[in-house]
């Protein structure tokens, strides 16, 4: 795998949408993939002997446009989340940074331990709303895939999940990579 980060970030501007709002859902088993309420990481973690986050990047940048539109500067982590050494998951994690001061959650001593585990282990934060969206990926997101050896569909699909810390939120955005929704569809896994 090629994968550096040179090219970070990789991320892009993405159209979310609320659930109800997109006429037409993935079918199972990508459908329930994409709502699960729980954990992503314990999840995956589930479907695999070894499970690896690889960072790509992380650096305080300004956010894309529509991801802190009162924020200056967020915190921005962009990793793979691979499964047996396939990479299944890119996910662009985003903490304003005022969040980032206020908390007592050391972010930027995650390494390569999931961000999920401390969000989800910790009662400072509260999972909230899901939205998704189907999408064709940009130059960036396309090299990224073409540079972990997956054929590029013409569309992914990705959720943005939003976790409240008292009056503020920081989202991560999970978008599916090729491998995984074949493996997913394929083997029909819930």
């Amino acid at each position: 795998m090629s994968v550096t980060s040179l090219s970070f970030p990789y991320g892009e501007s993405i159209q979310w949408y609320s659930p109800e709002q997109i006429p037409q859902l993935p079918l199972q088993p990508l459908k329930n993939w994409l709502l699960a309420c729980g954990s992503l990481t314990q999840k995956l973690k589930s479907h695999c002997n070894q499970f690896e986050v690889k960072v790509l990047g992380e650096d305080i940048l300004p956010p894309l446009a529509g991801e802190f539109p009162q924020q200056q500067q967020a915190w921005v982590r962009e990793v793979l989340l691979c499964l047996d050494g396939v990479p299944w998951i890119f996910a662009r994690t985003l903490v304003p940074g005022t969040l980032l001061q206020k908390s007592t959650a050391n972010f930027l001593a995650l390494g390569s331990r999931p961000l999920g585990e401390l969000l989800f282990t910790s009662d400072q934060f509260i999972p909230g709303r899901i939205e998704v969206s189907q999408f064709t990926p940009c130059a960036n997101l396309a090299s990224l895939i073409d540079s972990v050896g997956q054929s590029k569909q013409s569309s992914l699909w990705g959720r943005r999940r939003y976790f409240a810390h008292h009056d503020q939120a920081l989202i991560v955005c999970e978008i599916f990579l090729p491998a995984a929704q074949a493996h997913i569809e394929a083997n029909n896994l819930i």
